[in-house]
């Protein structure tokens, strides 16, 4: 995707599509070979909505880190959203063969096991729990034709 900004453009990466894999015995995990590239060599994991974790590049977190920061911090829900989002955040590097070491309090919250999905959301990477990933992927397929007409409603399609 190509995005303008001040008369420059740049090419940005679009994160799609959607891979089962599995930690190894020292609980690492390879990112998938399409996410690696766009995501570099250092990588933000923080926990997401949904019980899952967002993987961002350095860049587009920085982004989401400059928005946050331009809330209100007199709004509660604006602060909570900003600690909930923040204090999960860790840096993390991403090895020569393209793997990552989760650290455990995200792997607690997002209840990953064995089996894990990343799943390509634009400018970020999500990683969920197979089953959960499964549930909830049943859950909005049926609601995929209801979501599409309220997104056209508000002239998102």
């Amino acid at each position: 995707m190509i995005v303008g900004k001040g008369g420059k453009y740049y090419m940005i990466a679009l994160l799609i599509g959607e891979y089962l894999h599995s930690l190894d015995e020292k609980k690492r995990i390879s990112l998938p070979k399409n996410f690696r590239a766009a995501l570099g060599k250092k990588v933000i994991i923080t926990r997401g909505l949904d019980n899952c974790l967002y993987i961002y590049s350095r860049t587009s977190w920085e982004k989401i880190a400059q928005k946050l920061q331009s809330l209100s911090i007199a709004d509660a829900d604006t602060r909570g959203f900003s600690r909930f989002m923040l204090s999960g955040a860790a840096e993390v590097d991403v090895d020569g063969v393209g793997r990552i070491l989760i650290p455990d309090h995200q792997k607690t919250y997002a209840n990953l096991k064995k089996n894990v999905v990343f799943t390509g959301v634009s400018d970020r990477v999500e990683v969920w729990n197979a089953e959960r990933w499964n549930t909830y992927k049943n859950r909005i397929d049926k609601r995929a034709q209801q979501m599409a007409k309220k997104l056209g409603e508000i002239g998102a399609l």
